[in-house]
């Protein structure tokens, strides 16, 4: 399935500002609820369990990721959020994940 496809049947994430993200309790990144970042904020929530994303999870985010991922591998750097998932399957790490609630509550 397609990027967009696989979008589509991910919960809506419009209660989210953001993501942030820790690895070994450092901060390993942030994800904006903003055009060109939504897609992945989605990503992430979705295959988050009790707020972590471990090396499964990863894998299940990077099936998400459509064509993107044929990219991301050809050409690292362009995909950061799919470059960080296929770094943390490298290490055998965890994320933590900390949702930053939209200003409305949406």
């Amino acid at each position: 399935m397609s990027f967009t496809e696989n979008l589509a049947s991910l919960p809506p994430a419009g209660h989210l500002a953001a993501l942030e993200l820790f690895e070994h309790g450092e901060p390993a990144g942030r994800i904006e609820n903003r055009p060109g970042q939504a897609g992945s904020l989605r990503i992430y929530h979705a295959v988050a369990v009790n707020g972590r994303i471990d090396a499964e999870a990863a894998r299940r985010a990077l099936g998400l990721y459509g064509e993107h991922l044929a990219d991301a591998e050809a050409n690292p750097g362009r995909h950061p959020n799919i470059d960080r998932l296929l770094a943390l399957i490298r290490r055998n790490s965890v994320l933590v994940i900390r949702p930053v609630p939209a200003a409305d509550g949406a």
